[in-house]
């Protein structure tokens, strides 16, 4: 072999090395039967992420044979590695398998045979009573945590209830609650509750793919989601919010507390 022909495969050989580990960004589709949004894309291999449109597209970082996970509440987790089409294109279509979760086949009472009319005359089940049978007003909202019910029971002053005092029939409870502070305390305390299930819930639901991309120990994970809800804005960012959108006030987050446990150590 000549000495040009060695100095072409060494540096054809370079190129390829280099194009193997160089990075890129990619953008990619999610489809499938079930909602595409908020799909959430994690390359494992990096710790990056991403989160799809409505439309179900994202952009992620990757470089060859790095793995994405795509991962949602609606679909069956699924991995693939990054090929070299994927990276020539800069382009990836991933089909997703909704999840369903299917209930095991119960029989109730009787055999069925067929015939409506017979089956309506010998069926032995009876509609369970509620308070609309027997006329009595019923809630049927969500159901109230206890100092939710206190506070409801506590009430609140309002000043059209002066007008009361004409009739002699004004309500004690909330002027005396509101003078002693037991109203304004109860308010604090169902918004303490109220925050304490937002974090639960973002922490049970975006936990393990946040972490993917953010490491952080173990034992410091329950300490970090404490020190988010701890921020003024933490319902205004999080609440009735998409993924992405707590994905962003997240990392924020994250950014904080990692200096703060840096400046802690120094």
């Amino acid at each position: 072999m000549t000495k040009t022909n060695c100095l072409v495969l060494l540096f054809c050989m370079g190129a390829i090395m280099q194009g193997a580990s160089q990075t890129i960004e990619i953008s990619g589709w999610v489809k499938s039967s079930a909602d595409v949004e908020n799909v959430n894309v994690v390359n494992v291999t990096s710790h990056m992420y991403a989160i799809t449109d409505v439309n179900g597209k994202f952009y992620i970082e990757v470089k060859l044979n790095d793995s994405l996970r795509f991962s949602s509440l609606l679909h069956k987790t699924k991995t693939v590695v990054i090929d070299q089409n994927a990276i020539a294109t800069k382009n990836l279509t991933i089909y997703l398998e909704e999840q369903i979760n299917e209930l095991e086949e119960v029989v109730v009472g009787g055999t069925l045979t067929g015939d409506l009319l017979y089956d309506v005359k010998n069926i032995d089940a009876k509609p369970p009573i509620n308070f609309y049978d027997v006329g009595i007003p019923g809630y049927t909202g969500r159901r109230l945590t206890q100092s939710e019910r206190r506070l409801r029971q506590a009430g609140e002053f309002k000043p059209i209830m002066l007008v009361g005092l004409l009739a002699g029939s004004m309500p004690l409870d909330p002027i005396i609650n509101g003078i002693s502070g037991r109203t304004k305390m109860l308010k604090e305390r169902v918004a303490v509750e109220g925050r304490e299930l937002l974090m639960q819930s973002i922490k049970d639901r975006l936990g393990k793919d946040f972490f993917a991309s953010n490491p952080l120990d173990e034992e410091l994970r329950m300490d970090f989601f404490y020190f988010c809800a701890d921020d003024e804005h933490f319902v205004e960012k999080c609440k009735s919010k998409t993924d992405f959108e707590v994905f962003e006030f997240l990392e924020a987050k994250y950014k904080q507390y990692m200096q703060n446990r840096n400046d802690t150590k120094d």
